[in-house]
């Protein structure tokens, strides 16, 4: 058996898999925060204060540092990856939809990273839907300081700013060795980027630019070293306004109107 580990990142509490040997939920941003019963990413190595910024990657730097695995993943209290397509409804269990051990064991046979199915934007390439939704200057720092201390990226940046599809969510599910790699690329990119970007006047919704960035960073690391990771089906555990989402989506495009809150 594969000694795999999936960490679930929450800020509340919520239904979790049964499977708490390969399901461990973990409470980001737990420092100065009431106890939800879930291990914290305040313990140990952590830089658990950062969460308003760095959203779920607290979680994820908090089991890079302290959990010996040999493989290592992160889903999301309401996202997770699924045995196959299917839609939200109030009667799923979600012990029958999540992946098994014995799931993740036979795709990792056949592949070293695991990732959720690419987003498809058709009409944008990555850097313009970040540009209309956000703020593009988020990446035109982030290009500078990859250009200083990562110049050897630059290029494979710059191709992936062009797609128009990519893996979203930093869900991933892969070797702890290949972690190690990927976050001691990523880490050291947003804190520059977290230092240079005044965050005092923002809102908590626009502060968490180096978590939204580093999705996109994520593709960039993945095409950089030449991985072709599995796609898998993933759900939310919510019901989502897709009829919303989708209008905010052509209002970002069309009429300069920026997202105010995540969907």
């Amino acid at each position: 058996m594969k000694d795999i580990k999936l960490i679930v990142a929450t800020h509340k509490q919520f239904q979790m898999p049964k499977d708490d040997n390969l399901y461990l939920p973990i409470h980001v941003g737990a420092e100065g925060k009431a106890s939800l019963g879930y291990t914290g990413d305040n313990t140990g190595e952590n830089i658990s204060t950062l969460n308003p910024y760095y959203c779920e990657l607290t979680g994820l730097y908090w089991a890079w540092k302290n959990l010996d695995c040999d493989y290592l993943g992160l889903v999301h209290y309401r996202r997770y990856f699924t045995k196959m397509s299917q839609k939200f409804s109030e009667a799923i269990n979600i012990d029958d939809v999540v992946l098994s051990q014995t799931d993740i064991e036979q795709l990792l046979d056949d592949a070293d990273v695991i990732v959720p199915k690419k987003r498809r934007y058709y009409i944008e390439t990555l850097y313009s839907h970040y540009a209309h939704t956000l703020d593009g200057s988020h990446l035109d720092k982030t290009r500078e300081i990859i250009s200083r201390i990562s110049p050897a990226y630059l290029e494979t940046f710059d191709q992936v700013m062009t797609q128009r599809s990519g893996y979203m969510f930093n869900m991933f599910i892969m070797r702890k060795e290949l972690v190690n790699d990927y976050l001691t690329w990523l880490f050291p990119i947003l804190d520059k980027l977290y230092e240079q970007i005044d965050t005092t006047k923002k809102t908590s919704f626009e502060a968490r630019f180096p978590g939204r960035v580093s999705e996109l960073l994520f593709n960039v690391w993945l095409k950089q070293k030449n991985i072709t990771p599995k796609e898998v089906p993933f759900m939310y555990m919510e019901k989502v306004n897709l009829w919303h989402k989708g209008k905010s989506f052509l209002e970002a495009k069309f009429l300069g109107k920026k997202y105010g809150k995540s969907f």
